[in-house]
């Protein structure tokens, strides 16, 4: 019954809205499973919501919300990854109110943005499970638990009037995390657009994700799509895959048709993590789609997966990079499943100057880059970051992205919201990228861009190099940035060495001059600082990717020099 295709959905305003469609059509259908793993070998442990019993909670859980706040007021969801955790954000919308996705305190390293995030929303009413109820009430007075609210409170409510549905707030890669406000239309716009663009929308999928739901791509690829097109949603923690990452790969052999996405990082640790043993009874060849959203997406990356997992059936063609930001809800542009990896060789020097010149794959001095392919119904244009003015195909400038999944502005930040959202409809996003061959391809960060001599660099591109250098240094888990000197910008690198390596078995003074030999060499840049530092130790932002701007902070602090950076 799991295994027919879903029929097409009418139209509606809201989530909640298609939730109930598709309790009245497919009720007995599985809507989403969440796998636990409450033990180190653990298979997983299976927990699912039918369409009737999903629409039965959250027309419970948001007739308890609609008690507790009026229309318009804000609701935190502090929930742990699971089906309280959908639950509670789609009756957050039903009620007619603001949902801000979150997570429980206690998260490693996130103490300080939870903070932050919950002065600057201002929430009425906090969701959480009981598990977490002690801690949640000390943040808020109105405590709403899922798990508490009886199936008797359901009731029947009408269409929310509100406009906005959440308040999805920023990573902190670059700046203090702000809360982008993504109305009802939004987030059903760009739901249509990813199924479009990774082929769900002809051909029902599995939507198989371990991304957190309070991340952009996690709460859009893991609980809208599916709802707008009534796929089965298989959810498990983040926590779990990082214990094992096989747990991911076991759950995408184990569904038709599986559709996911996960960080760079993700897929270099499957690749170098599973084992052969693990490897043995994966059948891989029904996976569907592979996204990888991270900026910019090397080739490299695919292809070390791919090498991987081919002898499991891994198909080379469902690796699918893809652009997008919170700012516009998240899917901007995505290579298409089926479709060959297109790979770019790029010369370094052009790029540094603007443009976006061929080179030869194997020129030590090429940049190779991903095209993350074609716009998902929607608009990009490259301008030039200071005159606004059009580029064309070849020349790097900033991405502009226009269409109904564009977020409505920053909350409460008039001066950010008219200088990012603009008043011409087009969002300005901060990242530099180029059109080439009719495939977007993302070059970096405006922020980030390190300029010496009058030359611009792009730290990931230093950071590939330093990264490629020694094996002692923990791939992804390092930043490259810029800093005031008396006589220019200093680059300085602060990376993580290996959780299989002490400090004390490495030779740092060797690893620090190879470092700075393969730096010098490939890009004509003189570091004035390596640290080596302890795993954990540079800071990553809410989604997984290291935070430049807080390295950057702690690092003018002094706070590496106690961790036994060399």
């Amino acid at each position: 019954m799991d295994n027919r295709r879903p029929p097409l959905a009418p139209a509606f305003r809201s989530l909640p809205e298609y939730v109930h469609h598709w309790a009245r059509t497919t009720p007995d259908r599985r809507a989403f499973t969440f796998v636990d793993h409450p033990a180190p070998d653990s298979r997983g442990v299976h927990r699912t919501l039918t369409w009737r019993r999903l629409d039965v909670r959250v027309r419970a859980v948001a007739a308890r919300l609609a008690e507790e706040a009026e229309p318009g007021a804000r609701v935190a969801l502090l929930c742990p990854q699971g089906l309280e955790y959908v639950t509670g954000f789609l009756a957050t919308l039903a009620a007619g109110l603001i949902a801000v996705p979150l997570y429980p305190p206690g998260l490693p390293g996130q103490g300080d943005r939870l903070t932050a995030v919950l002065a600057d929303a201002r929430p009425s009413v906090v969701v959480t499970t009981s598990r977490h109820l002690g801690e949640v009430q000390e943040l808020c007075d109105r405590v709403v638990a899922v798990d508490q609210v009886p199936d008797a409170a359901a009731r029947d409510l009408e269409p929310a009037d509100a406009e906005v549905a959440y308040l999805q707030y920023t990573s902190g890669s670059t700046r203090t995390p702000a809360g982008v406000e993504i109305s009802h239309a939004n987030v059903v716009a760009n739901a249509r657009q990813a199924l479009s663009a990774y082929g769900a929308d002809a051909h029902p999928v599995t939507c198989v994700g371990w991304l957190p739901l309070y991340h952009d791509m996690g709460l859009v690829l893991s609980i809208a799509a599916p709802v707008v097109r009534g796929l089965l949603s298989v959810l498990m923690d983040p926590v779990a895959f990082l214990h094992e990452p096989a747990r991911w790969l076991r759950l995408l052999a184990a569904h038709p048709r599986a559709l996911s996405a996960a960080p760079n990082f993700a897929y270099d640790y499957c690749a170098s993590a599973v084992t052969d043993a693990q490897k043995a009874d994966l059948r891989l060849g029904g996976v569907v789609a592979l996204i990888n959203g991270s900026e910019p997406v090397r080739p490299g990356t695919a292809d070390r997966f791919q090498a991987a997992f081919a002898g499991q059936g891994l198909v080379a063609e469902t690796h699918c990079p893809s652009y997008g930001l919170a700012e516009a809800t998240v899917f901007v542009s995505a290579a298409r499943p089926g479709e060959p990896l297109r790979r770019f060789a790029l010369d370094r020097d052009a790029l540094a100057e603007g443009k976006a010149l061929p080179a030869r794959p194997d020129d030590p001095r090429a940049v190779l880059l991903a095209g993350c392919g074609t716009p998902a119904g929607q608009q990009v244009h490259i301008v030039d970051p200071v005159s606004g003015a059009l580029l064309s195909e070849g020349e790097v400038g900033e991405i502009q992205v226009r269409g109904p999944n564009v977020g409505r502005g920053y909350w409460n930040q008039e001066e950010q919201t008219r200088r990012v959202f603009g008043t011409d409809g087009r969002l300005r996003t901060g990242d530099l990228g180029t059109v080439l061959e009719g495939q977007l391809i993302v070059t970096g960060r405006l922020k980030d861009l390190i300029v010496v001599d009058g030359r611009n660099h792009y730290p990931q591109d230093l950071e590939a190099t330093v990264q490629d250098t020694h094996p002692a240094v923990r791939r992804d888990r390092l930043a490259a940035f810029g800093v005031a000197g008396g006589s220019g910008e200093r680059v300085v690198v602060v990376a993580e060495h290996t959780r299989t390596t002490s400090l004390a078995e490495i030779d740092v003074p060797a690893l620090v001059r190879a470092v700075r030999a393969a730096v010098s060499g490939r890009h004509g840049v003189r570091l004035a600082d390596v640290l080596l530092v302890p795993p954990g130790t540079v800071p990553r932002t809410s989604s997984g990717k290291v935070s430049r701007a807080l390295t950057r902070e702690r690092y003018l602090a002094g706070a590496y020099a106690a961790d036994g950076a060399a």
